[in-house]
Formats: structure tokens, sequence, C-alpha cells
């Protein structure tokens, strides 16, 4: 293998390619545990839905307004969330997320009333805001942007690990824990999957490094190797760098649309795949949480291809386009298979696939013009009005849902929106040089 070398401030030579693959082994495997315990923190109301809107008397369309207002407070806190943490340091912010939605997940145990269900998850939303778009800025503070694809789908496996891990553990206590305790089976998947998150808390303060030059495993060429190359990078001509500029750069806004229309995929197969795997015909909680790990695995693979294709090939538009595109077939696919166990299984790993896979690409776009607070603030910006989609598309489903009795017609309109992101990509985003 040919490795890039640099020469360091103080002399020696640094292959490039070693030092950031020691990088990404040392931050990337960490970072994912994060996110997962994060992710199913955020949707594993979707596994409690099975037997807790039984047991709470709650509509498909309380559940759906309870799942989707997550990301108000998602929404109303991500941006200051990212502009703190590009003043006090990572570690401390990812810290106090990580604690504080361990805590809330818990607490979701005790809701009784549609008015608690919204209280908590709106705050779990707060509590849960920067996580995100503070690791993806995280993260330009260690690699330059032609390593960002790749390294983002590293890091954004996490969604698909995710997926495909917290199935089967949600269906295995949902099958195991029923009546211990006098609390019902869904009370004891919010209290045992909220616990990992406060210990995660602690270990992020003795763990995480803030930038290159405090990795003591980075030897002291390696460390001003890497700063300058960043340094470098962020100085070159075309980055802005304020947060004024962000907000209004017009790239940004059709980033935040274009994100708007990924996220609703994502938001469909994390909160209604255990339903509509239910909906197909598979019984038992254990047996749908182990099914609905298959189109994550699938998912997981797509990212990680994606993204590598996309940093070896240097082009993200395409990438990102098709990726959608196929996640739109996919869903409207699954719309017209519900009928069908075996087909609308294909068709849903089909739609994980793509709507995963264009993730990593995706947010390689805005780093390539923002720097700095820019960066901070414009990635939040970014993320959280992408993500009001978490709120429309299970809102929708459900409602829509509730009006049909059938989860065809939510899954066509979240198709469209998939569809919608292609056409953005292609007609409003630039071809990097």
């Amino acid at each position: 293998m040919t490795y890039s070398t640099t020469a360091s401030a103080v002399g020696q030579p640094v292959a490039l390619d070693a030092t950031y693959r020691k990088i990404a082994w040392r931050l990337i495997p960490f970072l994912v545990f994060l996110f997962v315990l994060a992710w199913i923190d955020r949707v594993n109301v979707g596994f409690a839905k099975l037997s807790m809107l039984q047991d709470l008397q709650f509509s498909e369309a309380i559940y759906g307004l309870g799942a989707g207002i997550f990301f108000i407070g998602y929404f109303l806190f991500e941006v200051p969330s990212n502009l703190l943490l590009e003043k006090i340091g990572a570690r401390k912010t990812l810290a106090r997320i990580t604690i504080l939605w361990g805590l809330t997940s818990m607490a979701m145990a005790y809701v009784t009333t549609p008015t608690s269900f919204y209280i908590l998850r709106f705050f779990l939303g707060v509590f849960e805001a920067g996580f995100f778009p503070g690791v993806v800025l995280y993260l330009t503070y260690w690699f330059p942007a032609q390593r960002r694809a790749r390294v983002n789908g590293l890091f954004m496996t996490s969604f698909a690990i995710a997926g495909a891990v917290g199935g089967p553990i949600a269906g295995l206590i949902m099958s195991g824990m029923e009546g211990v305790g006098h609390l019902s089976n869904w009370q004891w998947l919010f209290i045992l999957e909220g616990i990992p998150s406060l210990v995660a808390g602690v270990l992020v303060l003795m763990y995480l490094p803030e930038k290159p030059v405090n990795a003591t495993w980075l030897s002291a060429a390696e460390q001003q190797a890497v700063t300058q190359a960043l340094v470098a990078e962020n100085t070159g001509a075309g980055k802005h760098l304020s947060f004024k500029d962000a907000c209004s750069n017009y790239r940004v806004w059709i980033c935040a649309a274009v994100y708007f229309c990924v996220v609703s995929g994502n938001a469909t197969i994390a909160f209604w795949a255990p339903s509509i795997i239910k909906e197909i015909g598979i019984k038992g909680n254990l047996q749908i949480g182990l099914i609905s790990a298959i189109p994550f695995i699938a998912g997981t693979l797509a990212m990680v291809w994606n993204g590598i294709h996309s940093d070896k090939t240097g082009e993200r538009r395409m990438h990102s386009a098709v990726a959608t595109l196929i996640a739109s077939a996919g869903l409207i696919a699954t719309g017209l298979t519900l009928g069908n166990a075996s087909l609308a299984l294909i068709s849903l790993t089909v739609a994980a696939i793509g709507i995963l896979a264009a993730f990593p690409v995706f947010w390689s776009i805005p780093a390539a013009f923002l720097a700095g607070t820019a960066a901070a603030g414009g990635i939040a910006l970014i993320n959280s009005i992408g993500n009001l989609a978490g709120f429309v598309a299970p809102y929708m489903i459900g409602a829509l849902k509730t009006s049909t009795g059938s989860l065809s017609s939510g899954l066509y309109f979240v198709a469209a929106l998939e569809f919608l992101a292609s056409f953005l990509v292609v007609v409003f985003v630039k071809k990097q040089p």
C-alpha cells in the first residue's frame, strides 16, 4: 500500500494515511457506541408501542405525535448546543447530552397520559439536541474534506448498527421482562436501555480528546501534521467562517431541505419498522425485533460502500441522489406489497439501503463550503431543520393510518419526499471541483 506523507513542523516525515487510520480507530468506535445508545433511546418507543398503546389506551395518532414531538425540542436547541460546543469543547457537551438523555429515557417508563408522553418526548429531544451535528462538527477537527465521506460513513453505521442490535435487544427485553417487579415489559425497555447512557456520559469525559493536540496517543509530529492540514483547508478560498455567513448562504437552505426529505425516510424505518413487520404477519416481540434488524444490516453495508466509493471518485451529488431515489422506490414497493410478507420485507430492505446510503455522502456536501463557527452553526441548522421531518413523517403516517386503516398511504407520502430529495440535489447542489 502507498502512504501519503508530509513534513511536520518538528521536521519528521509523517505517513498521513497511517495517522488518519490511527485516529479513526481511536475515535470512531467510541462515537458509534455513543450514537447507538442515543438512537436506541430515541426510537425504542417504536418497540414499546407494541404493548404500550394498549396498556395506556393511546391511539396511533397519539403515538405518532409523541414519537415526532421529540424533533421539536431537537429543532429548538440544536443550533445553540453546537455553538456552545464550539466554545466549551466536545467532551463537556457530549457528556452533558448523553447523561441527560439517559435519565429522560428512563423516566419514559412512568408515562401514564398523553400529556406526560408528549412532555418527556419533547425533553428527550431537547437533551439530545446537538449530539449528531456535534459529532459531525467534531470530526471536522480531525479529518480533511477529502476523507470525510468515508469517515462519516463509518460513524453513521451507528444508525444501522442501532437498528440491527436495537431490535433484537428490545424484543428480548419485552419478551422476558413482562410483569417483573410489577412493571410492564415496555417500562423495563425504557429503564434498561437508559442506564448505559448514564455510564457512557462519564466515559466521554475520561476517553475523548478535544482536538489532535490533546491526543496523547499521537506523536508530536502527527499532531502537527494533522493540525496544519486542517488549518490550511479552513483558511482556503470559498470557505464561509461565521454563523451569519452560513445563514445567508442559499446552499445551506438547500441542504436543509434535502436533509428534511432524507430524514423523513430514516424516521419512517426507525419508528414504524416494527409496526410494518407486524402488519405483514410476523407475530411475537422477539421475532419482530430479529426481523427488523435485516433492513438495517443491509443499510449498514450500503452506507459504508457509498461513503468509500464517493471518496474514491470525489463525486457527491449522484451518490446522494441515486441513494434517495432507491429509497423512494423501496418505500413505494413496501406500500404496494404489505399483503405479501416476503416481498414487503425485501422492499423495506431496499428502502433502508437507499435511506442509509444517502447520509455519509450528504454530510460531505455542507462541510465542503463551511468552516469554523459557520460549520458549527450551519451543520446544526441543516440538521435541526432536516430533523423536523422526524416530527412530520411519524405524525403523518400515524394520522394517515388512523384515517385509512393502512400504512400504505403514509409510506407513499414519505416516498414522495425521498424523490424530492433526489430532484433538489441534482438541480441545485453544485458539482464539487
